[in-house]
């Protein structure tokens, strides 16, 4: 069984689980297209060793790339800029990887301790 994103204007809307011939059958006349996406594709790698399907997970609200053929999320940040080889967005400066909590900070465009 597969997962099928509906991507509507370039964003994703609805996510399902279906076989490939439930499409043949199904009748949808909501406006979008269904598109596959992979369970196990994260940052533009199959988890269990496979081919990685469109960048991402897609999961509703993300973005399809028509061009590149990829789901990726929204922007969470301004400063952010978004990896094309992994399709998923990177801070400006990284994370310090220290086992503490940290989140960013915009407005400093820094990593906060929690």
């Amino acid at each position: 069984m597969s997962h099928y994103a509906k991507v509507l204007n370039g964003q994703v809307v609805k996510v399902i689980r279906a076989e490939a011939d439930f499409f043949k059958t199904f009748i949808d006349d909501s406006p979008g297209s269904w598109i596959q996406t992979s369970y196990n594709t994260i940052g533009n790698v199959h988890t269990q060793g496979g081919t990685p399907l469109r960048g991402n997970y897609a999961s509703i609200g993300h973005i399809y790339d028509h061009t590149n053929d990829v789901f990726y999320p929204p922007q969470p940040f301004a400063s952010w800029t978004l990896n094309t080889t992994t399709w998923t967005w990177q801070a400006p400066t990284s994370r310090p990887d220290d086992n503490k909590f940290y989140v960013w900070n915009e407005t400093t465009k820094t990593w906060d301790e929690q």
